[in-house]
């Protein structure tokens, strides 16, 4: 939703060593114009290197591309698949996690399937590979939370629900006070979920141009609070 990613500059400022970013996965699929989002969230990547980050999601992955239509994107305006196999080797260099003033964790879907999980596990995935089916990086990419309590199979067939227990108990674990995460439409861009420890950003206003929801982002002012 490129003209989308344009409103974002225009409401929140552009991209500069005084108005960091962070994008929070998902930027190609389900929409004409990935090819003009992925290469301008690249761009400024190159532009300002500290200032500027882009995690992984989900759907930064070939297989996903093929299924939601940012390969066929590619064949119309290119012919030439091997400029997916280009994302495709750039999609493994992207963080699967960010942590912000050593409190607030950021990644795209959720929690994994380890009631004692750490973010030491986190730093020690090989995330240069494909998206795999299963362990900690499919559920970190895929995961939900939900209001039940406890760790279960997700209904996507990857990843895991994860409960408000859960959440809690792998925040103090860690030393850390909030999770932020995106993956799932919210119908006012943003969802506070249960606990209130965990917040759902979703920044793609009237998804798929039928959903009908706001679109969103989170400012944090820095700070000992953030």
């Amino acid at each position: 939703q490129f003209y989308d990613l344009l409103h974002i500059f225009e409401v929140n400022g552009y991209p500069s060593e005084n108005n960091y970013y962070l994008f929070n996965g998902d930027f190609v699929d389900r929409g004409l114009f990935s090819i003009e989002c992925i290469v301008t969230l690249i761009g400024f990547k190159i532009l300002y290197p500290d200032y500027f980050f882009l995690a992984r999601g989900n759907h930064e992955d070939k297989s996903m591309n093929v299924r939601y239509g940012f390969r066929i994107e590619i064949m119309n305006k290119y012919e030439d698949e091997r400029i997916l196999d280009c994302f495709d080797e750039f999609y493994k260099f992207l963080p699967l996690a960010h942590v912000l003033n050593k409190k607030v964790l950021v990644l795209h879907g959720g929690l994994f399937n380890d009631t004692n999980g750490s973010l030491d596990q986190i730093r020690k995935i090989y995330r240069f590979v494909a998206v795999p089916s299963d362990g900690i990086m499919c559920d970190i990419l895929w995961s939900d939370p939900r209001e039940e309590n406890g760790i279960y199979p997700s209904d996507r067939g990857a990843g895991v629900y994860f409960g408000p227990d859960v959440t809690e108990k792998f925040l103090k674990n860690n030393n850390l006070t909030l999770l932020i995460r995106s993956h799932e439409v919210r119908m006012e861009g943003y969802q506070i979920e249960p606990g209130e420890k965990v917040i759902t950003v979703f920044s793609a206003p009237n998804y798929c141009d039928q959903a009908g929801n706001l679109g969103a982002l989170i400012k944090f002012r820095g700070g000992e609070n953030l």
